[in-house]
């Protein structure tokens, strides 16, 4: 029976993802095999994940994350930000959390963002004299780290679930996010407030004193850029201009992206290694993506997204008279997801379902689906997000830490923010 054997794959892919007990592709590649070989779903849906938008996008972050750190762009950015991080303590946390934020518009791929910026915020924190195991160093590791990851649940291509979302939502409704309307419905809350949560939580967790010296006096003087580091802060901000604008002109995002990689990955261009294509692509990430979109369209295919509504209904109370109720539901069902199956199974889980949802509830179709956003841009441990996990690794951060902060941030979180961004919704009409 097709739905039996997409419930089994779907708990073997989601436990093997959720547990990392194999690397990321390699639930995607069985995904590939079982359910082609189990004739689960036709192949152009098996594989429906590879013509996504959202996967093409994915691998434009990709490329873009390559040609910064090959033509030294960001180690310039590196440079001008040493001298920018003040003389306190809390400005040296504040500026770097807005540079991770600022960096989420300029580079898609939170992987990327993440291994641009710790190596830099490393070296700072020696220049600034906070040592291994100080509570200034790992404040300032935590605040580049959750700076440039959580609030960009709010930017639409910044991270790999609003991406899944995003490939799932086009690819089984016809629904297209647009950049800017995406950004308008969660930057308020999602994105700004939630960078300035991070910044005072990361003070009031992780108190130090004031840095040891002005990085500003030391500063070196910084060469002149060269042509290929001009070249590339053009593509980036031609693809921030046409994401921005994608309401005006209709193409997506992930085929801007794919536009500017192809730019990047042109021999003549001189932004990538020669070899780039075969040595550096993180093929991983790329079969994860299109795993789990597949992943997502198997499971409508085969009903199975009208057994999890079927079961919804029978279990909580959803009626059209309780939109924001029925939101909030909706959201915590989507947070206990993205506990058990991570964050990328929250959209591989509840998107097939969301047009019976929106049903049940009243809902538009919009409306539910952005409820997922609240969910998996919420955290109550690291080992629900993959760039959280290479971070601690990358930084060696303790995960007594990283732990500590994780479940306060999803405290105040929950309390605070989930209610201004039902708010800001009603008075944006989306409720």
């Amino acid at each position: 029976m097709p739905m039996a054997g997409a419930a089994a794959l779907v708990i073997l892919c989601i436990g093997l993802w959720a547990t990392a007990a194999v690397p990321e592709y390699w639930p995607a590649l069985a995904f590939f095999l079982l359910a082609t070989l189990f004739q689960l779903a036709p192949a152009q849906t098996v594989f429906s994940g590879f013509h996504s938008s959202t996967f093409w996008l994915f691998f434009g972050g990709i490329v873009l994350g390559i040609a910064i750190r090959h033509t030294g762009l960001g180690q310039r950015i590196a440079l001008l930000l040493s001298g920018r991080l003040g003389t306190t303590y809390s400005g040296v946390i504040v500026r770097v959390t807005l540079a991770g934020l600022v960096l989420a518009f300029l580079l898609p791929s939170s992987m990327a963002r993440i291994f641009l910026l710790l190596p830099l915020i490393v070296a700072l924190a020696e220049r600034l004299d906070y040592r291994p195991g100080s509570n200034g160093r790992t404040g300032m590791l935590i605040a580049a780290i959750f700076g440039t990851w959580a609030p960009a649940f709010s930017i639409l291509p910044s991270n790999a679930p609003n991406m899944i979302l995003a490939g799932m939502a086009e690819n089984l409704y016809g629904q297209q996010f647009s950049y800017w309307s995406y950004l308008s419905l969660h930057f308020p809350v999602l994105g700004l407030l939630k960078a300035a949560v991070v910044a005072l939580l990361v003070l009031w967790m992780f108190p130090d004193r004031a840095p040891a010296r002005d990085a500003a006096e030391e500063r070196p003087t910084p060469a002149s850029m060269s042509g290929a580091e001009r070249r590339l802060l053009a593509v980036l901000l031609g693809c921030l201009l046409l994401w921005l604008s994608d309401g005006l002109h209709g193409v997506s995002p992930g085929w801007i992206g794919l536009g500017a990689a192809l730019y990047c990955l042109w021999p003549a261009s001189g932004l990538t290694p020669a070899k780039c294509i075969n040595e550096q692509i993180n093929y991983a990430s790329l079969f994860f993506v299109a795993g789990i979109i597949g992943l997502g369209a198997v499971i409508a295919a085969t009903g199975l997204g009208e057994a999890a509504i079927d079961w919804t209904g029978r279990h909580l109370e959803l009626s059209p008279d309780r939109p924001l109720g029925n939101a909030l539901a909706l959201t915590a069902i989507s947070t206990l997801f993205a506990i058990l199956a991570s964050l990328p199974g929250v959209p591989a889980i509840m998107t097939p379902a969301a047009a019976g949802l929106a049903d049940t509830t009243g809902l538009s179709l919009m409306a539910v689906l952005m409820t997922q956003v609240l969910a998996f841009s919420n955290v109550l441990l690291p080992y629900q997000a993959p760039p959280l996990i290479a971070a601690m690794q990358m930084a060696k951060l303790p995960m007594a830490a990283m732990t500590r902060f994780c479940l306060a941030l999803f405290a105040l979180s929950a309390v605070a923010l989930v209610p201004l961004e039902m708010a800001w919704w009603r008075l944006l009409g989306v409720l």
